[in-house]
């Protein structure tokens, strides 16, 4: 039994960066939190620890121990206390202003003491649906900043590894856990695409196993084209922050850095193909479908059109024997009426018999 697929309007965010003073910092979308979520994690070789708070403040005594510091805020409503941050690390304004607006597409800028990186996070939440959120990252020699829009991220790997003793991650730099933290995204996109490719097929079975008469058919396309824009929007301009990093001579990115990053270009390249091929997919399905809608009218028409021939010649034969002339030989004859149903039945049966062979039924 087929689950029918509940469509919301989709809430459209209102650009408010119209027309503003370069720098000043006017958060751009629809999210909103009570209360701003600060996660501070502080770690080295030897010890992790992880704190959660409400204010900015309770990370700044990080700053210059030789210790890597990650500081996850979920809510950027809260401008102040962004700003706050900012001037903590000296952030460039245009950065703080990127950081709040939804709508900034995937960029990379890099600045003397630390490295910008605006991505967008694709996910499913608990109730399956598509979630598409900015995720803006900041990377600097001992920290790095992340700014999300609301709770809710792809994240835990990498707390689990900041947690586990192996591995590069509690030996690395900053560089090391920015790339981890983009590579957590992208690694998600493969699920995306997976869940896209399900939807597909799921599509395609039904344009060919069920009725298509579904009213819910066509707005189910157009939903899943709007969702792959959506997907390839957010995914392609993420190639060239990639690469731009992966080419990037900043003194904070490690050598050993770039072969990971390199790497991370790859899946890109990969997931970018992938997006393509669905692309063209999801375009063809309307075409599929409005064919499939166009046989089954054919099939209708055709038997239509077969019943009319059949009795075109008996409303003939009906049609003679039916006239109000006085004269007709054949109205004489003692069993006449018997004779005209025998021929229109002789010639019922004719007709069937030749679309038989002819294999039009």
């Amino acid at each position: 039994m087929r689950v029918r697929r509940k469509h919301k309007k989709k809430q459209k965010v209102k650009n408010t960066s119209v027309n503003q003073i370069p720098g000043q910092v006017t958060y751009v979308g629809n999210k909103v939190t009570e209360t701003p979520s600060v996660e501070i994690i502080n770690f080295d070789r030897e010890k992790v620890h992880r704190q959660d708070s409400k204010s900015v403040s309770d990370a700044f005594h990080y700053k210059g121990q030789d210790s890597i510091t990650w500081i996850n805020i979920n809510g950027l409503n809260h401008t102040k206390e962004i700003e706050e941050l900012g001037k903590h690390y000296k952030l460039h304004p245009l950065i703080i202003e990127d950081i709040v607006n939804t709508q900034q597409r995937p960029k990379f800028d890099d600045y003397d003491d630390y490295i910008f990186v605006v991505v967008k996070m694709l996910y499913n939440d608990s109730q399956n649906e598509f979630v598409n959120e900015h995720l803006s990252i900041v990377a600097g020699d001992g920290f790095v900043l992340t700014f999300q829009e609301a709770d809710g991220d792809v994240f835990d790997g990498v707390r689990e590894r900041i947690n586990n003793t192996k591995g590069r991650m509690r030996t690395s730099g900053s560089d090391y856990l920015m790339y981890a933290l983009i590579d957590a995204v992208v690694d998600n996109y493969f699920i995306i695409i997976e869940s896209l490719s399900d939807k597909i097929e799921m599509i395609e079975d039904l344009l060919f196993t069920q009725a298509v008469e579904d009213e819910d058919m066509t707005q189910e396309i157009q939903d899943l084209k709007r969702e792959v824009l959506r997907i390839r929007k957010a995914i392609y301009p993420l190639r060239e922050v990639i690469n731009r990093l992966e080419n990037s001579e900043h003194h904070l990115i490690d050598e050993k850095t770039h072969s990971y990053l390199r790497d991370l270009q790859d899946h890109i390249t990969q997931i970018s193909e992938n997006i393509e091929i669905y692309r063209e997919m999801i375009w063809g399905l309307m075409d599929m479908y409005m064919t499939t809608i166009s046989n089954k009218m054919n099939e209708v028409m055709k038997v239509l059109t077969i019943m009319a021939s059949i009795f075109i010649p008996l409303t003939f034969m009906a049609g003679i024997y039916g006239m109000n002339f006085e004269y007709i030989p054949e109205l004489q004859l003692q069993y006449g009426y018997f004779y005209l149903w025998g021929a229109m039945l002789i010639v019922f049966f004719l007709m069937i018999w030749y679309f038989r062979r002819k294999k039009w039924l």
